[in-house]
């Protein structure tokens, strides 16, 4: 007898319906998995086999096929256990076919019938929605990740015994509520730039960096406090927009980092993975290409602490996600994009002992021209190129670590830079784009003009700096953000010299 229903998978950060196709007839018994399943989807008939006989159910030995539609597309999700187990039950006539048409399935199975969360949940119950599901029924602990999904029915049973019974009609389907959620809350933040003494170019900075949504590489001595500054910097970014939340969570959902309420993620990503991460792990990839740091900071922040100890080619690869705000990785198997809209916060020291230039008698540098030259050639020019914001960080003064004086709170920083961003979107709105990082340079001489004395001057440091046009670029944008901080319609020569101050020398020389 044939049957069929309905699971799902992810491909890059979206869900796929997958089609189980069942076929049970008479003959030698064999169990069988067709459609390019994994080694984790080829092993389901054990599991399934023994899930159904320990839910209290008998199937008679026959030759059953399964097919995974399309048939061209690699399946690696456990949570096709349970479409394939209802579509045998199906087949078996214990359950009717028509009963299950509007229904899509997705958990994986445990020998005694238990259903478990599996990754992806999220991305598949909001393509159930849109391919016109009615019902999805997924694990308990996948419940809360499936609820952010409006407009459609979600059950989660404990058991395969306690679905059949819903599937049968012999007990009541009860709709999903959210459990042990524990919201995140966006406004409680730990990490507090009050904490910050001294420092206000470098809090300045980032300021700008965090209203414009610009990239920011910062240089100093050991113990200046780049790490701080940089770890703090989240608590002036926006909160989330709801759209912004749910394309964040889905990516978590495919990369299996929800945390265990599976609530929805209300605060922007904050990735610093370490020195010795593979090109891999940063960009993205694998035989199925999976996201990586770049995609998993989207609406939010990637920090590389220490930047030359990085591998130089892992991090020439940032330079296309950081112009095109996305990244395309192909395989043989698969070619998929992943949204990368995140800004770069990197520090660096300036030489390998850390205090090339500093005037502190405790610490001479005395790293030879050709170190220090070896040590920053690693950030090649066309990365240093892509950040917008360039800014030395000094040692710490000790009248501003023992002053009794509380420096400015996160929350008024982010008062004014959501004020700041608010006025971006208003005028960036026709253009789809959200703050002036994003603006390529069309938008920018439509949204950025700049009256005479501003451009005389942006025309000096064109030429005493021999900037690139990238970089003429990015110093309008970074002034448009300035101008948007201080509530100006208009660029003014101020901002363009606070803008020029904020790309100046610091000292790598990267030929």
């Amino acid at each position: 007898m044939f049957a069929r229903a309905y699971g799902g998978t992810t491909i890059g950060v979206d869900g796929v319906k997958i089609d189980v196709e069942v076929d049970s007839s008479n003959g030698l018994p064999a169990f069988d998995i067709v459609g390019l399943p994994d080694a984790a989807v080829k092993e389901a008939k054990e599991r399934v086999r023994t899930a159904i006989r320990n839910s209290g159910l008998l199937l008679r030995p026959e030759r059953i096929t399964i097919n995974l539609a399309p048939a061209n597309l690699r399946k690696d999700s456990s949570g096709l256990d349970l479409p394939i187990a209802i579509g045998l039950l199906v087949a078996y006539g214990i359950i009717e076919q028509d009963r299950i048409n509007s229904s899509m399935f997705a958990a994986e199975l445990s020998l005694e019938g238990e259903l478990r969360a599996v990754t992806g949940v999220l991305p598949m119950t909001v393509m159930a929605r849109e391919a016109g599901f009615k019902e999805v029924f997924i694990s308990s602990g996948n419940a809360n990740e499936a609820l952010l999904v409006e407009g459609i029915n979600i059950y989660a049973p404990k058991t395969l015994g306690e679905l059949v019974d819903i599937l049968t009609g012999r007990s009541d389907a009860v709709l999903a509520t959210p459990t042990n959620v524990n919201a995140d809350d966006a406004l409680n933040i730990v990490d507090d730039f009050s904490d910050v003494q001294g420092q206000f170019f470098a809090k300045r900075a980032l300021e700008i960096a965090a209203a414009g949504g610009h990239n920011a590489l910062m240089v100093g001595s050991p113990g200046s406090g780049k790490t701080m500054l940089a770890r703090r910097m989240g608590s002036i970014l926006p909160e989330l927009t709801k759209e912004e939340a749910l394309e964040v969570t889905k990516i978590y959902s495919i990369a299996g980092l929800l945390s265990q309420n599976g609530g929805l993620i209300k605060k922007r990503p904050f990735r610093s993975p370490h020195h010795t991460t593979s090109t891999t792990a940063l960009i993205g990839g694998g035989s199925i290409p999976r996201p990586g740091e770049v995609t998993l900071a989207q609406h939010g922040i990637l920090f590389l602490d220490e930047l030359p100890e990085f591998n130089k080619q892992t991090l020439e690869v940032l330079r296309q996600p950081l112009e095109d705000r996305v990244v395309t990785i192909s395989r043989a198997k698969a070619t998929l994009s992943f949204p990368a809209s995140f800004i770069l916060l990197s520090a660096m020291n300036p030489c390998p002992c850390g205090y090339a230039g500093e005037e502190d008698k405790a610490h001479i540098c005395e790293c030879t021209p050709n170190e220090i030259k070896k040590y920053t050639r690693k950030i090649s020019g066309p990365l240093l190129d892509r950040i917008d914001i360039h800014i030395r960080v000094p040692k710490v003064e000790y009248k501003d670590l023992s002053s009794r004086e509380k420096a400015e709170s996160s929350e008024k920083i982010r008062k004014r830079v959501t004020e700041a961003r608010f006025r971006q979107i208003e005028r960036l709105r026709p253009y789809g784009i959200f703050c002036n990082a994003q603006m390529n340079h069309a938008v920018l001489r439509d949204t950025c003009p700049l009256d005479n004395a501003a451009q005389s001057l942006l025309e000096n440091a064109f030429k005493v700096m021999n900037l690139s046009a990238r970089s003429y670029d990015r110093i309008i944008k970074v002034a448009r953000t300035v101008a948007d901080l201080s509530g100006s319609d208009k660029i003014e020569n101020a901002h363009i010299a606070e803008a020029i101050g904020l790309r100046n020398d610091i000292g790598l020389d990267t030929n």
